[in-house]
């Protein structure tokens, strides 16, 4: 039957319009992006759009006749592949694929390619339709992005600082990189697919902490916190943690990126500096408390020396006859000694006392007291004593160790009630030049420890106990100033005082003390005060002291010793009176005055009169290094014996 190819709208044929296959090529023809050809049975190319022109390169006079093989690349047609293709087009029904193909000028471009088998009505293979699409384009923005992630991949992976890893909605791990390992200790094979609480503290996972970083994650768009973590070790550090959801193009969360960073020395840097921060604040408050109680110490031992000079003068002068008087001065004087008591351990304190400071052994100081300790702490009271076979001597005052340990048994014995155990130890320790130990200096010390097994301190009361009159004792029971007592005896002497206590743990008290170094020539050392008969004779005393109160007294005192007393108040005044007098014996002097100290008066003395002794007065230990050596020393509160054994040791009978 003829073709009709073409109908007028009146119903008119019009044998001049295109026929069907004509339109249907100029529609292949038109097609330019696809490259659309057809393939007889064994592959050779018998018609060619402009598609496959701008694709291949090839002009339909060049190509049609040729072997589509000419279109792959010399391995892909050394192993077969067009062949294969068009053997899986004829016996499948169709065959596809992406690969490398070669256009005319020898360039390789990305193709994707479909190949279907073209049968005859009677389901003959009369040929092949092929379509090919330049994906190259798109393969090298793929080829882009995946070398992107893969160098993104290999970033996340390398960096070892961070833990860096991505979880699932739910909060399970999905990647892990080396710093993951590094900082967590799981391998990935470990970790993916654990949820992300694994890594959170006991306490934590009960107050579900992993949900409330999630959902705040997911609410706010991100969670971040600095927090104690767990290793898969079991010990556990300081983490600073970051997560941030991810979401997909439609605003869905698909996961969640987690940054963990170890910020543990960091932690513990800051820890060990807000130590030192309250250490050094400490230190200066306690320095602080002893500049006024040794400023109060040396005021009140003025007075003191005062009111025990003046009431032994006065019950000189009364009469045996009224014993009712002589009762309340005895009274008055023994509350003044009390006194004298008190400051003295205000100085110790502050670190103003005066030390007679000798190499001491301690393993036979502390047998020594050890039947005083017992009967002073009682029976209930069990007393255990651990030291070295060989121990070296301490640097200190064997008297004031002696108290200081008493003090510390006895409070061991009020932590303890119901009765205890106070063990007394020792041991030798060498603090190396670098090694941080407080106040301690490089050195031998001798570390002397009295500990309980009481009811120990919290934390508030242990940094407060060495503070001068705080005490948790009740009223009357206690002055407050043991502890300080002991810490201020103990840094004079150059070593440190450390109280340990936790609360149901008992206390132990740590004297630390150094190892003496070779005594002081004898020529260096202080002048002491030996206990001698006074001399008979009487001499010209000249007495110095700011103090007018203090300078009476010891007039009045050198007066009824049978001595003519010169007053000066000040040390321009004394050196005044020394030019004008040229029979002076003996000047006793306060040191601890302004403008002129008493060690620089007798300094000037020894210049102008070298031959006239010299008496330094002082209440507490106010002396610089090296000030004052060879002086003979009066210590503050005086009683009259002591100043005729002073004024005897410096005038000779």
């Amino acid at each position: 039957m003829a073709d009709i190819t073409a109908l007028h709208t009146d119903g008119a044929f019009d044998a001049s319009l295109p026929s069907a296959d004509e339109r249907y090529q100029l529609l292949i023809d038109a097609i330019s992006d696809y490259a659309i050809y057809m393939l007889d049975p064994d592959g050779i190319v018998t018609s060619w759009n402009s598609g496959a022109r701008r694709v291949k390169g090839y002009a339909a006079p060049e190509i049609v006749g040729s072997h589509f093989s000419k279109f792959y690349t010399e391995d892909d047609r050394r192993a077969g592949l067009p062949g294969r293709a068009l053997k899986a087009a004829e016996t499948e029904g169709k065959f596809e694929s992406e690969g490398w193909r070669v256009r005319k000028d020898g360039s390789r471009f990305w193709a994707h390619v479909v190949i279907d088998p073209i049968r005859s009505p009677d389901g003959q293979l009369i040929g092949f339709a092929e379509i090919t699409w330049d994906l190259t384009e798109r393969r090298t923005a793929e080829e882009r992005l995946r070398q992107n992630e893969e160098q993104f991949r290999l970033l996340v992976q390398g960096v070892t600082d961070y833990a860096i890893y991505m979880l699932d909605p739910d909060g399970h791990v999905i990647s892990w990189n080396q710093g993951a390992e590094r900082i967590k200790g799981y391998r990935a094979d470990e970790i993916i697919g654990q949820h992300f609480s694994k890594f959170y503290t006991a306490g934590d996972r009960e107050k579900g902490d992993p949900q409330t970083a999630l959902e705040t994650a997911r609410r706010e768009g991100r969670f971040e916190k600095e927090a104690l973590r767990v290793r898969k070790d079991g010990t556990q550090f300081w983490a600073h943690v970051i997560i941030d959801p991810i979401r997909d193009d439609a605003g869905a969360i698909i996961g969640f990126a987690k940054v963990t960073r170890d910020i543990t020395e960091r932690m513990e840097t800051q820890k060990a500096l807000e130590q030192t921060r309250e250490a050094l604040a400490h230190s200066q408050k306690m320095d602080a408390i002893g500049q006024l109680s040794g400023g109060i110490a040396h005021d009140f031992n003025n007075l003191l020396t005062v009111i025990l000079g003046s009431l032994e003068l006065a019950g000189r002068r009364l009469s045996d006859s009224d014993p009712r008087v002589t009762g309340l001065i005895a009274n008055a004087m023994q509350a003044a000694q009390r006194g004298a008591a008190l400051t003295q351990r205000m100085l110790a304190f502050a670190r103003r006392q005066d030390l007679d400071l000798k190499a001491v052994d301690v393993s036979d100081l502390v047998r020594g007291m050890t039947d005083l300790l017992q009967s002073s702490l009682g029976p209930s009271m069990s007393i255990e004593t651990h030291f070295p076979i060989k121990l070296n001597p301490v640097h200190a005052d064997a008297n004031q160790l002696e108290m200081a340990l008493l003090n510390l048994a006895v409070n061991a014995r009020d932590a303890m009630p119901d009765g205890g155990r106070i063990i007394i130890a020792a041991r030798e320790e060498t603090v190396a030049p670098a090694q941080p130990a407080g106040k301690l200096k490089a050195g031998r010390y001798v570390c002397l420890s009295v500990q309980d097994t009481g009811e120990g301190m919290d934390k508030a009361t242990l940094t407060r106990a060495m503070e001068p009159f705080f005490t948790t004792k009740g009223v009357g029971r206690g002055t407050g100033l043991g502890l300080s007592m002991v810490h201020g005896m103990t840094e004079q002497s150059g070593g440190q005082f450390v109280l340990k206590s936790r609360k149901g743990a008992g206390t132990t008290a740590e004297i630390w003390l150094p190892v003496p170094a070779p005594a002081r020539k004898a020529a260096d050392s202080d002048v002491v005060i030996k206990s001698v008969e006074p001399p008979m004779r009487p001499l010209t005393v000249l007495a110095v002291d700011d103090d007018g109160l203090v300078l009476m007294n010891t007039s009045l005192m050198l007066q009824d010793m049978g001595h003519l007393v010169l007053e000066a108040a000040s040390g321009q005044h004394a050196l005044d009176i020394l030019r004008q007098q040229a029979t002076i014996d003996l000047v006793i002097t306060d040191h601890a005055m302004p403008k002129m100290t008493g060690a620089q008066l007798a300094e000037a003395i020894r210049v102008e009169r070298p031959g006239i002794p010299v008496i330094l007065a002082t209440g507490y230990a106010e002396l610089p290094s090296g000030v004052g050596a060879g002086l003979l020393k009066l210590s503050k509160p005086f009683r009259q014996q002591e100043l005729m054994q002073a004024v005897a040791s410096a005038v000779p009978v």
